[in-house]
């Protein structure tokens, strides 16, 4: 089980090894470098908040809104694959990402949390308070952001307008109180880290609803070291310069990346191909692509590590006006080190989803999508170089695909 617990929370922790990230600028439209990015920092900011205004969404219209096609950001899928931080700085507008699936998150979040309690929200007694300001961060940001989401109510209050919930008073919250709130706020998981006495950091707390195939209540009160044992060569190379990178980064420094998995359902806290292969009656259009993407922020007044995962299901059928995409992921999964693939699980669906992935690459090249010579390596620059737009297909996940009704039908026979 460490095994499966460190492959969220330790691998993205790997993202700590930044060292360039306060002499590098960022090029992206719409960010600059640190410096005028963070202009801001000398100015005075209102309680609850350590980062700059963000943009708001004005128009935002959640019964259309899309998260970014994390497939093209934060470089999250590539070839060659190998690890690697693949993290970048992050934007005030990108810390929650809020998307048309909104409402079934936090519907599938609460049963979640109901069924499980402390297996996936608990927080120890060091981590309280930062709980509470992680809630009031939360009350800050997102009445900017999405104003025709939520509006602040009182001077520590955010009234939700999807959901119709008040939430008042809420200065005085902590721990798994806080966490409670939280939880009817954003899609985001958090979990939450800190440096105790003894120089290591611990994870300490958190509200993870939608792991996938970990537990917090496995986890927690666990130093990094214990986390990353079952990392090849983690804690004999890594381990100093990311707790080292982790203690010194500082609140106006948030950074993000993406990781990626594939899942055989839509069940975010504890997937089928956790435990077991998926069922061979599957079809391969089936899978989901799972890109959790994943934020570091440092809290001002309690210090706690941060550390964001919103998780965005994308059917593998979704990738089929992707160019080079399914050519991507099939070279992926035929060249990359054994060790890393195990490590992954690849071997649960690789002769379900490889078939099915080439099928797509020909459909590619018949519609004249790609061309047989194109390098996959270069699949997002393609799009630039041929005037396409960023493919934007999410299937919903408030529908069973045609998979898991054909087996819940078999099932009951």
């Amino acid at each position: 089980m460490y095994l499966l617990a460190a492959t969220i929370f330790a691998a993205a922790l790997l993202i700590g090894l930044y060292s360039w990230f306060s002499s590098h600028e960022r090029k992206d439209a719409g960010v600059t470098g640190r410096n005028s990015y963070f202009k801001e920092k000398e100015q005075t900011f209102v309680p609850g908040s350590s980062l700059p205004k963000p943009d708001p969404l004005v128009k935002f219209d959640i019964e259309t809104a899309t998260a970014r096609n994390f497939v093209y950001a934060n470089k999250t899928v590539r070839y060659p694959y190998y690890q690697t931080m693949a993290h970048q700085p992050m934007h005030v507008n990108h810390w929650i990402e809020i998307d048309k699936e909104y409402r079934w998150y936090l519907d599938e979040k609460a049963r979640v949390i109901r069924e499980q309690g402390k297996v996936v929200i608990d927080s120890l007694p060091d981590n309280d308070e930062a709980c509470g300001e992680l809630l009031l961060e939360l009350v800050d940001y997102l009445p900017k952001r999405y104003p025709t989401l939520f509006t602040r109510e009182g001077p520590d209050g955010i009234v939700n307008l999807v959901t119709g919930e008040h939430h008042v008073s809420l200065g005085n919250r902590k721990g798994v109180d806080a966490l409670l709130v939280v939880s009817r706020l954003v899609q985001d998981d958090f979990l939450m880290g800190r440096e105790r006495e003894d120089g290591k950091i611990y994870l300490v707390g958190g509200l993870i609803a939608f792991p996938g195939f970990y537990l917090l209540s496995e986890t927690i009160n666990k130093p990094l070291e214990v986390l990353h044992r079952p990392v090849p060569h983690f804690n004999e190379k890594l381990l100093m310069s990311v707790e080292r990178t982790l203690k010194r980064f500082q609140p106006d420094q948030p950074f993000e990346r993406s990781s990626w998995m594939i899942a055989d359902d839509r069940n975010l806290f504890w997937h089928n191909i956790a435990s077991a292969p998926p069922d061979p009656n599957i079809h391969p259009k089936d899978l989901w692509l799972r890109i959790d993407h994943q934020t570091f922020r440092k809290l001002p007044r309690t210090n706690a590590i941060i550390f964001g995962v919103h998780p965005i299901m994308r059917r593998i059928e979704d990738l089929a006006d992707s160019p080079l995409v399914p050519t991507l992921l099939e070279k992926v999964h035929l060249e990359t080190d054994d060790t890393l693939l195990t490590y992954k699980g690849t071997h649960k669906y690789h002769d379900i989803l490889l078939p099915y992935l080439r099928e797509l690459t020909e459909s590619q090249v018949e519609r004249g999508l790609i061309r047989e010579e194109d390098d996959v390596r270069s699949f997002r620059e393609l799009l630039r170089e041929r005037g396409m737009q960023v493919p934007w297909r999410q299937s919903t996940l408030s529908v069973p695909t045609e998979s898991e009704m054909r087996l819940s039908v078999t099932a009951k026979d």
